[in-house]
């Protein structure tokens, strides 16, 4: 069995605003294990990239309340100092963020900025630089030379993305966050980026975190999928188990949206309404008001993490007799 890197538990994010707090996690429990990559799928606005912040403790503003633990090899890193979260980012987890042209400083060329963060661990500057184009070359950039020597807005989409990576793997990190890697960029550069993730999971045996909206590239490269709606993981498993046999109705629904082969297999499914913004912990399902199997105990009871098979874990009152409540 692989090794456990990071553990949610009870993870709960909330945010100060005019009239409360409004619930941006609620109740999250993941893993994720070395050399392994775990999908957090879900709809814009639902908390995966709240979650990856928090990780890495870069939530913005100060005025979130974070309850939970947040256990990496070990530690909690809710309790450690600044200068000690300074030590781990970079050098035990590193994050690739949305945006890679507001991630890159456009007045130094794209190969000194990945040097400086090598440079932290003590190596001289020529072992450095060729570090450097090592990794180049590691995350498929053509011409790595002389991309190493461009400043970022010489580089594509694609290409700045592949910097990013490459900054990112720079200090062999043992987790690697990756925020919508491939937003923006076009299909066929998306599938080699996605490529380079599944080739560099084994080249450096690195866990990867990928976060996404886009349910249909999970299945190219992740092993596990967390299911993300309104804050909540309401779905969990192994990627192949979710795709052969969805439980939640969410995630069955999003299923029937993704884009099919031929006309023949009918229109896309929608989902009716809009995902509610939650400012009390009232108990409820999330979705209630948008699932077609709501019943009223939906509306006023709070389903509890049900596993149905292995690590197969659904929140749902339609599975409750299936299998057995999680304990975390």
């Amino acid at each position: 069995m692989s090794e456990e890197l990071l553990r949610l538990e009870h993870l709960s994010i909330d945010y100060k605003v005019k009239g409360g707090y409004l619930s941006a996690v609620n109740d999250v429990n993941l893993s994720v294990n070395r050399g392994e990559i775990l999908a957090v799928v879900g709809e814009s606005g639902c908390g995966k990239s709240t979650i990856a912040h928090s990780i890495m403790n870069l939530l913005p503003g100060g005025n979130e309340v974070v309850t939970g633990k947040i256990i990496f090899k070990g530690k909690d890193l809710r309790t450690c100092t600044r200068r000690e979260m300074e030590a781990i980012r970079g050098k035990d987890i590193g994050m690739i963020f949305q945006n890679p042209l507001d991630s890159l400083n456009p007045v130094y060329k794209t190969g000194k900025q990945v040097e400086e963060a090598i440079l932290l661990d003590g190596i001289d500057r020529l072992q450095a630089w060729n570090k450097v184009l090592d990794l180049y070359r590691d995350v498929k950039m053509p011409d790595a030379e002389v991309r190493a020597n461009s400043f970022p807005h010489e580089l594509s989409g694609g290409m700045r993305q592949r910097v990013m990576i490459a900054m990112m793997l720079s200090r062999n990190p043992e987790l690697l966050i990756a925020d919508e890697p491939t937003t923006a960029l076009d299909v066929t550069i998306e599938a080699q980026i996605l490529e380079i993730i599944k080739d560099l999971k084994k080249t450096y045996d690195t866990a990867i975190m990928l976060i996404t909206h886009n349910f249909g590239l999970v299945a190219e490269v992740a092993d596990k999928i967390a299911v993300m709606y309104a804050g909540e993981v309401i779905e969990y498993g192994d990627v192949f188990e979710i795709f052969e046999k969805p439980l939640h109705p969410y995630t069955k629904l999003l299923m029937q949206a993704l884009p099919r082969r031929t006309k023949k297999e009918g229109r896309l499914q929608t989902i009716d309404g809009n995902v509610p913004k939650f400012m009390d912990k009232k108990p409820c399902c999330r979705f209630a008001n948008r699932c077609p199997f709501a019943t009223e105990r939906c509306s006023v009871e709070f389903p509890g993490e049900t596993i149905v098979s292995g690590e197969h874990m659904v929140r749902c009152f339609l599975h409750e007799t299936e299998g057995k409540e999680a304990a975390v």
